[in-house]
C-alpha cells in the first residue's frame, strides 16, 4: 500500500466567459534536486475526480443552467491566480497534446436535465502510470466558452503519493515540465 493522500482545489466558474486560473503549492511535496545521498522526489498523482456543482449551495448543477466550458490541470509554475474573464492561457494549453495536463473536462449545460451530457472527462492518469510532478505548483485552469447562467464550482481531488525519484527519471521529467 502506499502512502496516498488526497489533495484538492477549486474554480468558480462566475457567470461571465473567458479563462480563469487557480494554483495548489506543492512545494512541500516535491523536491526536484537530489541532495547528498537523498535521492529527488516527485508528487505521483494516481486519480483525479472531478466535481462540478451549483456554486451556492450543495446541489448539482441546476437542471435550468445553460453554459459551456473546458477545464484542466496542468503542471505549471508560472501561472498567477486569476478569475474567470481575468487570464488569459495559449491556445491548445488545456489539451490533451500537452505534456503538462495531468487530466481534463468538457461540461455542457444545455438548459434541460434530460438533454443534458454529463461532464466528459477526457484525460487522466492511471494508477498504473501516474503523472509525477516535479515542480512547485499545479495550475486548474477553465476556459469558459459560452458563459454559465448559474455560476458553478470546478473541484478536483487528487489522489497522490510522494516517490523517490532516480537521477535519470528526474532529469528527464524536469525535461518534460519545463516550459
Amino acid at each position: 500500500m502506499k502512502d496516498v493522500f488526497y489533495l484538492d482545489t477549486t474554480i468558480d466558474t462566475t457567470s461571465g466567459a473567458g479563462e480563469g486560473i487557480a494554483t495548489l503549492d506543492l512545494s512541500s511535496y516535491v523536491s526536484p534536486y537530489q541532495k547528498t545521498r537523498a535521492k529527488g522526489q516527485g508528487l505521483a498523482i494516481y486519480k483525479v475526480w472531478w466535481d462540478i456543482a451549483d456554486a451556492g449551495s450543495n446541489d448539482p448543477v441546476a437542471a435550468a443552467t445553460t453554459g459551456q466550458f473546458r477545464a484542466g490541470l496542468i503542471s505549471y509554475s508560472a501561472l498567477p491566480n486569476a478569475a474567470v474573464g481575468a487570464a488569459s492561457i495559449a491556445n491548445e494549453t488545456i489539451a490533451a497534446n500537452n505534456d503538462l495536463m495531468i487530466s481534463g473536462v468538457d461540461f455542457a449545460a444545455g438548459g434541460t436535465a434530460v438533454g443534458d451530457p454529463l461532464p466528459n472527462v477526457w484525460l487522466e492518469p492511471s494508477i498504473e502510470v501516474p503523472y509525477i510532478v516535479v515542480r512547485d505548483q499545479v495550475a486548474l485552469i477553465i476556459a469558459v466558452s459560452t458563459a454559465m447562467n448559474n455560476a458553478a464550482n470546478v473541484n478536483v481531488r487528487l489522489e497522490c503519493a510522494v516517490v523517490s525519484l532516480d537521477q535519470n527519471t528526474l532529469n528527464q521529467l524536469l525535461r518534460t515540465q519545463t516550459v
